[in-house]
């Protein structure tokens, strides 16, 4: 028995029947002592997940993956086809915008209908209503139809809606990626202050930032299968891989000397042979102070010919947060085509105006501007290495601004 907000399925599956046509279903319906006369499409197989009370779970995969099948399953809105599903204590959804919603109702007409379902008094509700319209910012037009709104003011509702009072499990999709800037900022932070008093949490989202800064660990779909159960960062380098090589046998993963997960992919035509991180001299460094030069370099070898050839680099923080990223197309400078055995050395040379802390590098080689077309050999973590401040004035964050002050009287 799953209690006080965890989560436990074992060998859970969803399968949707199909039929080749309308008539053998209505004979399927009509005869059925004849046999089914439908096959079953699984969108989601054998998927064993277990998630303790007060865990926030970023679920990852791509489109047709399973993810909101899953979450629908949990949430209650879906019956499974096999296995076993248990969650403890109360489970509120924000899932597909208007999923829910009638679009005739006025927005104060829903969250009263809503509430009804929901199991809460005429009272309960009227007393949650002037926070509900608060939160989701939607004034004078909490009286108009629901039809009559936007995505982003859905959204905005759905999520005011779900989250005003604390669940024990809160699940949320990519319905929060259509709100403005400065909803999106508000919606997260009550997510963070949910965790803060131990609601489970499951995250989906394409955008790394969001999983990476609020979970702390992720799972990872593919064709309806879990693939991938680790700590965010690693996980979704292992996806990115993934969506670069389409093919899960070119991905390995492999452990750092610090102790870290390293992702290698790639089709091999131009390999990385070394990354590393020097001062302006040439020579190798682990630790830079802030606000240093310091120099990133990588060296390739073509093992055929190659048309073209991009080489790029990304740094993370040790929450795997992108600090800044780019390659030489985006900078216009133009490798050019390699020849087999042919070798190639990037030097980017780099005031390091971030803040103190650990950092890892992530190196591509790659035929365009993007990864995803054609990657030759792409490495995450390939470098760790730390900042330190000794010298300058102590900040907090991951960008050294170096402000200049004025005081007036």
């Amino acid at each position: 028995m799953t209690v006080g907000g965890g989560i436990e399925a074992r060998r859970l599956g969803k399968a949707y029947r199909a039929y080749p046509s309308t008539r053998a279903r209505l004979s399927e319906w009509i005869l059925p002592w004849r046999g089914p006369r439908h096959a079953l499409r699984w969108v989601l197989e054998d998927v064993d997940l277990t998630v303790p009370s007060g865990q926030a779970l970023g679920i990852i995969g791509r489109n047709g993956a399973g993810k909101s099948t899953l979450l629908k399953l949990i949430a209650g809105t879906l019956q499974l086809t096999t296995g076993s599903l248990s969650t403890g204590g109360r489970v509120n959804a924000v899932l597909e915008l208007g999923l829910g919603f009638h679009q005739d109702l006025t927005g104060r007409e829903n969250i009263r209908l809503a509430g009804r379902l929901a199991g809460m008094d005429a009272r309960e509700i009227d007393r949650l209503i002037p926070a509900i319209a608060a939160f989701a910012e939607l004034g004078g037009a909490m009286d108009a139809p629901l039809r009559t709104y936007s995505t982003g003011m859905q959204a905005r509702l759905g999520f005011s809606l779900a989250t005003a009072r604390r669940p024990d499990i809160l699940i949320v999709d990519e319905a929060l990626s259509v709100g403005d800037d400065a909803f999106q900022h508000k919606s997260f932070e009550r997510i963070r202050a949910f965790r803060r008093q131990g609601t489970t949490l499951l995250l989906v989202s394409h955008a790394g930032q969001s999983i990476t800064s609020v979970c702390d660990r992720a799972v990872l779909l593919d064709r309806g299968r879990l693939i991938k159960d680790a700590d965010p960062e690693t996980v979704f380098d292992f996806y990115n891989a993934l969506l670069a090589a389409d093919d899960e046998r070119r991905i390995r993963q492999a452990e750092t000397p610090g102790g870290g997960i390293m992702t290698v992919s790639g089709s091999g035509e131009v390999r990385i042979e070394e990354v590393c991180l020097t001062d302006p001299g040439g020579r190798p460094i682990a630790i830079a102070e802030v606000g240093t030069d310091v120099v990133l370099r990588v060296r390739a070898r073509a093992s055929e010919d190659v048309p073209s050839l991009v080489v790029g680099f990304l740094i993370k923080d040790r929450f795997g947060q992108p600090i800044y990223g780019t390659n030489t197309a985006l900078q216009s400078r133009t490798v050019g085509a390699l020849r087999a055995g042919e070798r190639v050395t990037l030097r980017a040379a780099m005031d390091l105006r971030i803040g103190a802390g650990s950092y890892s590098i992530a190196v591509a080689l790659h035929a365009t501007e993007t990864h995803l077309e054609r990657s030759f050999d792409w490495r995450d973590r390939a470098l760790l290495f730390k900042v330190v401040n000794p010298r300058h004035a102590a900040f907090v964050g991951s960008s050294w601004l170096e402000p200049r002050l004025e005081i007036e009287r």
